[in-house]
């Protein structure tokens, strides 16, 4: 009973928890060295086995579960760690909110803090949740059923590099799940410890609309691989007694100094009934670029948002951002034209919006007022982690440039653009905080930066060199300019184990007939694949693919359909992928001038090539200039009854999105006639043209007729191109080396 009575004083748990501590010290006490039997381990020499201790914790230490109770809940529950069930895998937690104990696997330890350290502050009040589960830049543990500690996936090389993947798949962490209660437990999902320190896994879509590629689910991707490096301060605590502490108190000043600067608060006294949200340190360090900038420590202040109700605390939380096709097509402009390509960055951007609510907030950690300390933050301004933050801060960004002259794009509202009396246009683009400026005149260049550093505390970087994890590389004087992904996807393949893989030529080999498997057969590899972190390594590879590899779109998009019942056989063609990546590291998208600045389209299809539904899969692409800017392979709505069929299909899909290119160009100011879309079925472009056969295509949707109405206004016109000049082939299929080449080449996407 020693361990008994220790373990409930050490963890400050009452007495009626001495059933779990018995418990606990048994299980403890059955895998330790026991002198009764010549120090051997019980539960070794009654199994024959060695027993597995990485998963061992300390009974008492405060927990955080996950909870899947609905978008505007939040995603935890806080408990504290009470022991491990019999026969059963995951652990036994005691939910301090709900007064119940359930069995859960997919659970944070925060084996620092014990229930004593919190009853005085906490109260049991699981609203008082961490960071971790409401900020992106937060990261936790994740822990499964064989509970063996994992080498490191961070960016660089693993211990175990040279090994397969496939028998590494223990080792390497999966997508979270909910949690269950213990009548439950038989269907909880395996978790494995994914490293040594705390590790924030992105949950993904858990079904993507007919398996397209969406740039919103990219961002998520982005930052489970940027999330690596060296172990960063949790709290201010830790960052003063970090090895780096002056650099993080100095990071820390500087952030306060910029909150006081702009006014974000001002410190009023309690108002009864109005609880105070919470609000916690977040550190990072920043790569910088190489040649260009040095690391950086930052420092960020931000505001425990979960705890925000909807309709009091905030009202509206959208906010746009630049889309991925704006940024290539403003590219494909400066090196046809010759423009001025300058970066910016807004310094504390979230600060600079206005609150339309009364909000409330605890003073921050190491910086409360000596002389008012009971007094709390009335928040002026927006505060990075309150859900309306990046709203009121476009919000600002909008009415600032619109009433310096600027007009925002009527087809993507973050891009704006200004005519000048000597015909001369300037182009912003704003995502986020980060902003490109382009134009041909380097003084209207420097006067929009005079003009942002007015109203806004900006950071000059100069000529545009990274943004969102896209490397530009430009050559002036040969008219060239290429974007990369180079050390993202270094990073990407050092996380899944792959940097030393052999490469191979093509990213998906032909022998892959990939498909939904429902046979009793592979019912067993369900479970196994639990293990496998197959949704977060489609993420990761995904987000290349919708910056600068078109070359990944069609690999991407297949796999991208099993994300909710993937067998060995996806994964073994993810990891294919990832050896072609290894292989072709050093890939960029390179643009160049070459003829006139128009829009070009080529669309093409695969004849029920899914072999689940028998849907058709579409393949489409968009040039300015020549340059590629717009890509998309994507399955079929409907199935299609002819190779017609689908060919029409994907010509009226390729239709609507030269519609929006027409636009946006022509509203930018560059003249552009008809949109010219490839297409390699003559019956198709005759369908298009004409209504023909009608008989046989009585039956097509009205929708996909929405080409012929373009087509008799003049807004496209349809061009026969020989399929071996089609570079829309390669979002439709898997190509033989030789074609594959090809059709890199058209796209211009080559190698460093």
């Amino acid at each position: 009973m020693n361990k008994v009575r220790s373990m409930l004083s050490e963890s400050g748990l009452e007495q009626k928890f001495w059933a779990e501590a018995a418990a606990t010290a048994v299980y403890q006490i059955n895998r330790t060295p026991s002198s009764v039997i010549e120090f051997e381990i019980p539960e070794e020499r009654w199994t024959s086995a060695v027993p597995d201790l990485s998963g061992l914790r300390i009974f008492g230490c405060v927990v955080y579960v996950h909870s899947d109770d609905g978008k505007l809940k939040p995603r935890a529950k806080k408990g504290i760690f009470t022991g491990y069930p019999e026969g059963v895998k995951g652990f036994r937690v005691w939910l301090l909110e709900d007064r119940k104990c359930i069995i859960s696997r997919n659970i944070v330890f925060r084996e620092d803090m014990m229930y004593k350290d919190i009853i005085k502050t906490d109260s049991g009040n699981s609203n008082n949740l961490d960071l971790f589960y409401t900020n992106q830049l937060s990261s936790y543990d994740l822990v499964g059923d064989n509970r063996e500690r994992a080498t490191s996936v961070q960016g660089g090389a693993s211990q175990n590099d040279s090994r397969d993947m496939q028998d590494q798949n223990e080792n390497v962490g999966t997508v979270e799940a909910p949690e269950q209660p213990v009548e439950d437990s038989e269907d909880l999902q395996d978790y494995q410890l994914v490293r040594d320190r705390p590790r924030r896994v992105v949950k993904p879509p858990v079904k993507l609309d007919d398996y397209k590629i969406y740039p919103e689910s990219a961002g998520y991707a982005y930052l489970i691989v940027e999330d690596g490096g060296r172990s960063e301060p949790q709290s201010y605590e830790e960052a003063l007694s970090d090895s780096d502490s002056e650099l993080w108190v100095k990071a820390s000043d500087e952030e306060m100094e910029s909150l006081m600067k702009n006014g974000t608060w001002i410190l009023v006294d309690r108002v009864k009934g109005q609880k105070p949200i919470g609000c916690k340190w977040v550190y990072k360090r920043k790569a910088g670029v190489i040649g260009f900038e040095a690391p950086r420590f930052k420092a960020r202040l931000v505001a425990k948002g979960y705890s925000q109700k909807e309709g009091v605390d905030y009202q509206e939380i959208f906010s746009p951002v630049v889309k991925h096709v704006s940024i290539r097509l403003l590219l494909s402009a400066v090196v046809h034209f010759d423009m001025e390509l300058q970066q910016m960055d807004v310094k504390t951007a979230f600060l600079h919006g206005y609150l339309d609510e009364t909000i409330y907030m605890e003073q921050p950690e190491g910086y409360v007022d000596k002389k008012h300390p009971d007094k709390v933050c009335l928040l002026k301004r927006s505060l990075y982690g309150l859900k309306q933050s990046p709203r009121q801060w476009n919000s600002r960004f909008d009415d600032f440039m619109q009433s310096s002259g600027y007009l925002r794009s009527e087809y993507d509202s973050c891009v704006y653009y200004k005519k000048f009396a000597d015909d001369q246009y300037i182009y912003l683009l704003l995502y986020v905080d980060d902003i490109l400026i382009a134009s041909k005149s380097k003084r209207y260049v420097d006067d929009l930066k005079k003009l942002l550093k007015s109203e806004f505390e900006m950071k000059d970087l100069g000529d545009a060199k990274k943004i969102l994890g896209m490397e530009i590389s430009r050559d002036r004087v040969k008219g060239t300019l290429s974007i990369s992904q180079c050390g993202y996807l270094s990073k990407v393949l050092g996380n899944f184990g792959m940097d030393q893989s052999k490469p191979v030529v093509t990213p998906m080999g032909v022998h892959f007939k990939l498909q939904s498997a429902t046979d009793k057969e592979v019912q067993d590899q369900f479970e196994e694949m639990k293990k496998i972190p197959y949704q977060s390594a489609v993420g990761s590879i995904m987000y290349s693919m919708i910056g600068t590899r078109p070359d990944l779109a069609y690999p991407i998009g297949l796999v991208c359909r099993f994300m909710s019942k993937p067998i060995k056989e996806h994964w073994l063609a993810v990891k294919w992928v990832m050896r072609y990546i290894k292989g072709s590291m050093e890939t960029k998208l390179c643009y160049k001038k070459a003829g006139d600045f128009v829009i070009r389209g080529y669309c093409d299809a695969d004849y029920a090539a899914d072999l689940d539904k028998r849907r058709s899969i579409t393949g489409i692409v968009f040039t300015a200039g020549g340059n590629t800017i717009s890509w998309r392979s994507s399955l079929q709505k409907v199935v299609a009854l002819s190779t017609t069929e689908a060919e029409y299909m994907a010509l009226s899909d390729a239709a609507r999105e030269a519609v929006w290119l027409k636009g946006l160009v022509s509203e930018l100011g560059f003249e552009q006639g008809p949109v010219s879309i490839h297409c390699d079925s003559q019956s198709a472009i005759a369908l298009a043209k004409n209504a023909v056969f009608h008989e046989r295509t009585k039956h097509v949707a009205v929708k996909y007729h929405f080409i012929r109405d373009l087509i008799s206004f003049g807004l496209v016109q349809v061009v026969k191109i020989a399929t071996a000049y089609n570079p829309a082939d390669i979002f439709t299929k898997t190509l033989p080396v030789g074609k594959f080449q090809e059709a890199l080449e058209l796209l211009r996407v080559t190698k460093i």
